[in-house]
């Protein structure tokens, strides 16, 4: 059974991993090209035109590569997870055809619309589309998270004799106080992934001394979008969602802090240090007092619930991953503030341009908000376990019995070749559309 869980958990986890490197990028990206578009329309020049059809050709890749390997975690939860389907499809089925339905179709149809139809329908219709692109990829991920949400905080339900949960108010999806902070921390991060992504191919432009006007706008662009989605991510996206943890998730609280036994006098924030799960204590910790109970609940001296205060069934189960997945978290958001709030300086007082240092740092840095992002995601679910749906349905009791773990292993090897494959074949092909350039969107 132990083999089961673990396997089942390990592809799942995988093949989500892989996926969320898609749609963190096409989300904030359709919200920049909308920018490109409406600037174009403002200005009548034809480089925010050019700027909009090639980052759409970015995201159309995108967009293709997220559909392929989404397709696989959708039986994933009929194949791994029925017992878990069985007992919750009657909420969790809602807002996943909801998103397949509405989101998926409204982002596709109109990608398509903007890629092609652009001389046929005219600036503004051609706007639109872009819009109505952007409109369906942040769609897509309000009810995912609608659905993630209720997972981690259930409403709105009630069991029936045969254990199956039933929605008994279909406005508490949608009014869940779980929802919103993590709607927008999620969009939020979605667009300093993509900021970085544009001011990483400006800055390649601009260091090559090729596509120079567009590798400046894409500079400037990414530059002002990544500074204030970073802000964004921590403040207030961030710090909401820390609170909502500590509320309705306070063990997880406990152990994605450190916070291993209950301070009387307020409880301090570990800046550094490692988990020692043997003595119960933080190793090498570099720590503030009382700043945590300050930030979250604006007291100096407010008692926050140490790992001590919970039973070992209570806590997550895997507390140095939760741990260093919200702290790696935290700390490359943190650097994302300080790298652009230095360029954007450098921006204004228009040396930017050629400060060749900051430039290379700028185009080396658009891995790391991918990494952010996902951690961002292993924090959420990680914090969550050993429940499915938090405090109601346990891990286990969510598997398919009848699936072995062997035939979860080797579909999971199977897996991570195929997507060896479909992450060379992606890296070709975006490498390929930013060697052309966007000059080569004119007609």
């Amino acid at each position: 059974m132990d083999d089961m869980i673990f396997y089942d958990r390990l592809q799942f986890a995988f093949t989500i991993t892989f996926h969320y490197i898609f749609p963190q990028l096409t989300m904030g990206l359709s919200l920049m090209i909308v920018y490109f578009k409406w600037k174009y329309l403002r200005t009548k020049l034809e480089r925010y035109n050019n700027a909009a059809k090639f980052f759409m050709k970015i995201f159309a890749i995108n967009f293709t590569m997220g559909v392929v390997t989404g397709i696989p975690m959708e039986f994933q939860f009929g194949t791994n997870w029925a017992k878990f389907s069985e007992l919750t499809g009657g909420i969790i089925g809602q807002t996943l055809a909801m998103e397949g339905l509405f989101s998926f179709f409204l982002e596709s149809s109109f990608l398509a619309l903007f890629i092609f139809g652009e001389k046929l329908m005219g600036q503004k219709l051609h706007f639109l589309t872009g819009f109505l692109v952007f409109l369906g990829s942040w769609a897509s991920g309000y009810f995912i998270l609608a659905t993630n949400s209720w997972m981690q905080n259930p409403v709105g339900y009630e069991i029936l004799e045969n254990g199956k949960y039933v929605l008994t108010n279909f406005s508490a999806l949608f009014s869940n106080p779980w929802l919103i902070p993590a709607f927008l921390h999620n969009q939020f991060a979605s667009v300093v992934t993509s900021s970085f992504v544009v001011a990483a191919i400006g800055a390649f432009y601009v260091l090559r001394n090729k596509n120079l006007e567009y590798g400046k706008l894409f500079l400037k662009t990414g530059v002002i979008f990544g500074f204030v989605s970073s802000m964004l991510v921590a403040v207030p996206t961030g710090d909401w969602n820390a609170k909502n943890v500590a509320k309705f998730q306070p063990a997880a609280f406990a152990a994605m802090e450190g916070i291993f036994e209950t301070e009387e006098a307020g409880a301090e924030i570990v800046l550094i240090g490692q988990p020692n799960m043997v003595e119960k204590k933080i190793d090498n910790k570099i720590a503030v007092p009382n700043i945590l109970s300050f930030l979250t609940y604006q007291d100096w001296n407010k008692q926050i619930p140490g790992m001590d205060q919970f039973t070992k069934e209570e806590l997550p189960d895997n507390i140095p991953a939760l741990y260093y997945s919200y702290h790696i978290m935290v700390g490359l958001g943190t650097i994302f503030i300080g790298l652009m709030g230095l360029a954007l300086l450098f921006l204004w007082r228009r040396k930017l341009y050629t400060m060749n240092t900051l430039l290379w740092g700028i185009m080396f840095a658009f891995p790391f908000p991918y990494i952010a992002n996902i951690t961002g995601w292993y924090v959420a679910e990680l914090g969550r376990q050993p429940y499915l749906v938090y405090g109601l349905l346990k891990t286990v009791d969510g598997i398919s019995p009848t699936v072995s773990s062997g035939n979860t292993l080797f579909t999971l090897l199977g897996f991570v070749g195929l997507y060896m494959l479909l992450g060379l074949l992606f890296l070709v092909l975006v490498g390929k559309t930013i060697h052309k350039g966007p000059e080569t969107q004119t007609h």
